[in-house]
């Protein structure tokens, strides 16, 4: 890696740290972590006591690949209402959001208000 590169590696990696150390999820209230490429967007709901995904939704879901349309951000927040639906449908009324090392900006925060807005509290 070059010099700029093991710096940003560094800063992202500290960030994840930090914000891990924020968030643990439990039986009651799970972890909800996203993932974000260029293109999509994925978002997971784990356990972390027992260490299982409960729930997870991409913009690649079979269910959600048809309806999907406009740009990344509304993208976003149809796979937050999505997880939402299947957490709510679990019984998980509640969740840690667990952002990772984004900044809660564009993507990541519209997946999260999509989430709340379908009823999941966070």
């Amino acid at each position: 890696m070059q010099g700029r590169q093991k710096k940003i590696a560094a800063s992202r990696l500290r960030r994840l740290r930090r914000v891990r150390r924020k968030t643990r999820g439990s039986a009651q209230r799970v972890r909800l972590t996203v993932f974000r490429s260029s293109k999509q967007i994925y978002a997971q709901a784990i356990d972390d006591r027992a260490g299982v995904t409960v729930a997870s939704s991409s913009t690649l879901g079979k269910e959600l690949r048809a309806g999907l349309d406009g740009n990344k951000t509304d993208r976003a927040r149809k796979v937050g209402e999505d997880i939402a639906k299947k957490l709510m449908d679990k019984g998980f009324g509640k969740a840690v959001f667990d952002r990772g090392w984004y900044k809660y900006h564009g993507r990541v925060k519209a997946l999260a208000e999509g989430a709340r807005s379908a009823g999941l509290e966070m």
